[in-house]
């Protein structure tokens, strides 16, 4: 008989961010029981967003894009409402010196989607199909063994699948104990997180008042702190906000909060006119100091796009029973929302096509 702080099931998912709750999503319509586990007290893993008195602001990813037909099937089966991407007006460039010129470039985000109430709202639509018990939160996987997961509140979990719905280089600290192939190992190593080393500033006004001043809110900059900003508002226009991605290498970053904050709005004013210096909210996500999201080798972000995908090394683990459904394994569009949905399909397939007994 098991001990009563031990858990068995089907399949042990490990993330609760949009990977591991499609997966979840996959099995549950399958009537294939699972257990997932989130170290974090939230869904959503790098999907986040600020609350604010007239609506949310993404944090994390923000868009998605004509093309990708999972997320467009996901937002549709969960009644959500998109809008266009706002890019009617002037575009902004500050050089090196500060000087700010007018009717530069194009609105680089032009034809993206966003969603009202946020990008959360996906990850709050798939959790309310799911059965809540199974969803554990604030349960952090400290080990995946090969007796099974061992949990940071001493609870173990026996499952005949593991799925890994995280960052493959977070996935390889909790494997130091799985008997693995060194290549497996080099691959976990090598794959970057997507976003892990970048930060976001948003800042929150009572209305979009660059709009009427015929700015569309992009802005590209060479002198900083913010090298690119974008209009962050909701539907109509409310609630009102501005984000910027970080210039600032991480490690400039750290313990840099309220200077970075205050050195963003001065940069804001710069642009968009006085008003953008108070704020309603501001609020700076630097993902990179995340144990959760980056790791020490994603301090530094990669030059581009990495080219993702699941290789060779990392398929059909421990007999096809340990998996990696994060988005930068997915077989298209790694690294993105569209890439999540992807990879937790991949791992779904191979889960449903043949089992295998309780570790």
């Amino acid at each position: 008989m098991p001990q009563s702080d031990e858990i068995i099931t089907d399949v042990a998912i490990i993330g609760g961010g949009l990977a591991g709750l499609a997966l979840a999503d996959h099995l549950h319509g399958a009537g294939v029981p699972f257990e997932l586990f989130e170290a974090r007290p939230r869904l959503g893993g790098r999907i986040a967003a600020l609350g604010t008195a007239a609506g949310r602001v993404d944090l994390g990813p923000s868009w998605a894009w004509p093309g990708q037909p999972r997320i467009a099937r996901l937002i549709e089966r969960l009644g959500l409402s998109p809008f266009a991407q706002h890019a009617a007006g002037e575009i902004l460039f500050e050089d090196a010196s500060g000087v700010v010129h007018r009717g530069m470039g194009h609105a680089s985000m032009e034809g993206s989607l966003r969603l009202d109430g946020g990008m959360i709202s996906l990850i709050e639509g798939l959790a309310a199909r799911l059965p809540p018990e199974r969803l554990h939160l604030s349960r952090a996987v400290r080990a995946v063994g090969p007796d099974g997961l061992r949990l940071a509140c001493g609870t173990r979990c026996t499952a005949a699948h593991v799925a890994l719905a995280l960052p493959p280089r977070l996935a390889a600290g909790l494997l130091q104990e799985r008997p693995l192939p060194a290549a497996a190992r080099q691959a976990l190593a090598a794959i970057p997180t997507w976003m892990a080393g970048h930060a976001k500033v948003v800042a929150v006004y009572d209305r979009p008042f660059w709009r009427a001043a015929g700015l569309s809110g992009d802005a590209m900059s060479r002198r900083g702190p913010l090298a690119e900003i974008h209009d962050a508002s909701g539907p109509e226009g409310r609630p009102a906000a501005l984000f910027g991605f970080l210039g600032v290498p991480a490690a400039q970053r750290r313990g840099q909060g309220a200077r970075i904050e205050a050195l963003a709005l001065e940069q804001l004013a710069r642009l968009f006119g006085p008003e953008a210096r108070a704020p309603l909210q501001v609020a700076l996500q630097d993902w990179a100091c995340d144990p959760l999201t980056a790791t020490e080798a994603d301090q530094r972000p990669p030059p581009g796009h990495p080219a993702y995908g699941l290789p060779a090394a990392l398929a059909g683990l421990d007999g096809g029973r340990l998996h990696l459904a994060g988005t930068e394994t997915a077989p298209e569009m790694g690294g993105l929302m569209e890439g999540a949905l992807a990879s937790a399909e991949r791992v779904a397939g191979v889960i449903l096509g043949g089992g295998h007994p309780a570790a």
